[in-house]
C-alpha cells in the first residue's frame, strides 16, 4: 500500500512538474514567422512531430539556421 501511494505521489509531481515547464505552443505568430523558413530548410521530415522534435531539429541544425530564428531560440532560453 505505502508503495502504490509512493509511487502515485511521484508520479503525480512529474506530471505538474512537466506541465508548468511547457513552453507557449509553438510561439506567437512573429517566432514562427522568423523560423519557418528554417523548419521548412532542415526540419521538413519532423514537421508533423510535434513542436519539441522540431525544436530539437533547429538546435542540431544551429549553424545553419537564419540569425532571427536564432534569436527567437535564445529568447525562450534554447
Amino acid at each position: 500500500m505505502f508503495k502504490a501511494l509512493l509511487a502515485t505521489t511521484l508520479l503525480v509531481s512529474a506530471t505538474v512538474g512537466a506541465l508548468a515547464q511547457t513552453p507557449q505552443r509553438g510561439g506567437t505568430a512573429e517566432e514562427q514567422k522568423a523560423c519557418a523558413p528554417d523548419v521548412s530548410r532542415h526540419c521538413r521530415s519532423v514537421m508533423n512531430e510535434g513542436d519539441f522534435v522540431i525544436l530539437g531539429c533547429l538546435q542540431a541544425n544551429r549553424p545553419k539556421i537564419s540569425k532571427k530564428c536564432d534569436a527567437v531560440l535564445k529568447s525562450h532560453g534554447q
